[in-house]
Parts: structure tokens; sequence; C-alpha cells
């Protein structure tokens, strides 16, 4: 009589595969979430622009806005009202991203030293920029996102300015 079923060699080199398309594939994924969380920072740059231009358009001023939220190691939800003690939150300019985020955000004066962007070769702001919108994101949440702005390099940051459409990436290519 002889007995159906498969040998321990068999089961072996089947196991032995699946770990190596296991070992391509969840990188690839994990490289493929960070990238698709990406879109949220140039999604709410172009919104905070238009509302920025609303409320310029209203009020014949641009509104400077400190990082909100203060501190994203992840995926959270923030207060995007003002503070209370005079300092501006996104709520005067009405944007407020629904859910949580990935990226803290600022609205800072014009293009000056020491503030985004730091790459002046891939600046594209001129003398008449009145604000540079920033995103700044911990996506692999090795800390240090969203603190002063840091703008580490290992952090995914954008930034766009009043004066140019385009979004622009700190570090092309990190996600």
């Amino acid at each position: 009589m002889r007995r159906k079923g498969f040998t321990l060699i068999e089961l072996m080199i089947v196991v032995a595969i699946i770990a190596i398309l296991a070992s391509i594939a969840i990188p690839q994924y994990k490289k493929f979430q960070l990238k698709a969380k990406t879109s949220e920072a140039k999604s709410n740059i172009g919104a905070i622009r238009s509302a920025e231009e609303t409320y310029s358009a209203e009020h014949d001023v641009y509104k400077v806005i400190p990082n909100v939220p203060d501190n994203v190691p992840g995926a959270q939800a923030a207060d995007w009202t003002s503070t209370g003690n005079g300092v501006a939150g996104f709520d005067d300019i009405g944007f407020k991203p629904a859910g949580k985020v990935y990226y803290a955000y600022w609205v800072l004066s014009g293009n000056s030293a020491g503030n985004p962007p730091t790459d002046t070769s891939s600046a594209t702001a001129t003398d008449n920029t009145d604000i540079t919108i920033v995103a700044e994101g911990d996506l692999d949440e090795n800390g240090g996102a969203g603190q002063t702005p840091a703008l580490n390099a290992e952090d995914g940051v954008f930034y766009a300015t009043d004066e140019d459409p385009k979004i622009n990436d700190l570090h092309p290519g990190k996600f």
C-alpha cells in the first residue's frame, strides 16, 4: 500500500520559496506605503496656499502660522485652532484637514534665512515671496520631525511659496 502526501524536503522547498518572495515583497510594500503618505502633504500644501490667498484677498495680508501639530511621530489628530495667546492657527484662514495627519505644517514669512527652503539650489522663491508653506513628516518614525521646523534630513519635507504653484521636495527620492 502506498501513502499519499508531501515529503519533508518538498515542504521545506515551498517554505523557502515563500520566504524569498516575502523578503522581496515586504520592503517594496513599505516603500509604497511611505510614498502614498506623501500625497497628504502635497494636497494639504495646495489647500493651505488656496486658503492663504483667499485670506490675503480679504485682509491684504498673509497669516504666518506656527507648526501644527507640534510633533508628528506618526498619524495623529491635531488642534488646528488658534492657540489663544495671539498666535494664529490654521482655522484663522479656514483650513482644517479631515482626520489624522502624518505631517506638521507651517506658514512662514517669505523665504528668510534659516527657514525652508534651506537648499537654495532648488528654491523657486523670488524677492516677491510673501509666504513659504512647509510640510514635514517623520514617516519612517525615527524622531525629530515637526519641532522647529527641524528639517531633519531623515524626514519628508515639502514646501511651496505663494509665488510658485510647484510643490518642492527638500529631500527628493527619500519617500
